[in-house]
């Protein structure tokens, strides 16, 4: 796949088809040439604070990346026990935060459901050193197929599970070209759309959110550290203890 965005429809929410361009392209220009050939005309690029940043992923259920996550900051960023940040949760949708600030899995009271609200499953990271970002990002890659597929594709589908990724500034961030680099690097299985909430799962497309506009909201306890959908994906004790060492403090939402 060479394209950054595809030409989707309205009902997708995706860009207009003038504003298309092949991604290998786009890396052979600076990095301050980057934004303005995509999206026209817009506002200065954001810039990255104090080096490190908030950043999320999403590619369907939630388990198994966070698990990859948790496994990228110990190889990546030196991380382990307290010092991990890698947290399951929800973002990308119009609706925010429900009643009360949160945003809950499916319940039976129905209370701020997740996918109502328009959120997609996600995984968040703080304090990503920018300088390791596009490493982080290639973990996230290598979680698709050849034909950009991500694993559980032909299972959980619909809004819920879209691919996601969320950083400050969204495409206008500097990370934008790192992002696109790491894809790149992991054999360019997808497209990349600016993503305006609420957007539509299509498969082979990862919508690139402002995370300072759709922030992420952690998900309940019994979500953390949980082992994964598929058959084999039975963690060792120690990765599903972790929530206990960390001594999370759980959300307002219901249980069931």
């Amino acid at each position: 796949m060479l394209a950054v965005l595809l030409a989707l429809s309205a009902s997708a929410a995706a860009l207009e088809p003038s504003t298309a361009l092949r991604r290998r392209s786009l890396l052979g220009l600076g990095a301050s040439a980057l934004v303005a050939p995509v999206l026209g005309t817009v506002a200065p690029a954001v810039a990255v604070v104090d080096e490190a940043v908030d950043v999320y992923f999403g590619c369907g259920c939630f388990w198994h990346v966070q698990h990859e996550f948790v496994e990228a900051e110990r190889k990546l960023l030196g991380r382990d026990g307290k010092a991990l940040t890698a947290r399951a949760g929800y973002a990308g949708g119009k609706g925010g935060a429900g009643e009360g600030g949160s945003v809950c899995y499916h319940n039976v009271a129905r209370k701020n459901d997740y996918g109502k609200l328009g959120h997609s499953e996600i995984v968040a990271l703080d304090g990503v050193p920018t300088n390791k970002f596009g490493k982080v990002a290639e973990e996230y890659f290598k979680l698709f197929t050849a034909d950009g597929s991500r694993p559980d594709q032909f299972g959980d589908r619909g809004g819920e599970y879209r691919n996601v990724v969320g950083i400050p500034g969204g495409k206008n961030s500097p990370l934008y070209k790192d992002l696109l680099e790491a894809c790149l690097a992991q054999g360019d299985k997808v497209d990349f759309a600016a993503g305006k909430g609420s957007d539509a799962d299509v498969k082979a497309v990862v919508w690139i959110m402002d995370s300072t506009k759709f922030p992420a909201f952690r998900a309940e306890n019994y979500h953390q550290f949980h082992d994964g959908f598929a058959q084999g994906e039975n963690y060792p004790n120690s990765y599903n203890d972790l929530g206990k060492t960390l001594d999370l403090e759980d959300t307002a939402c219901p249980y069931f």
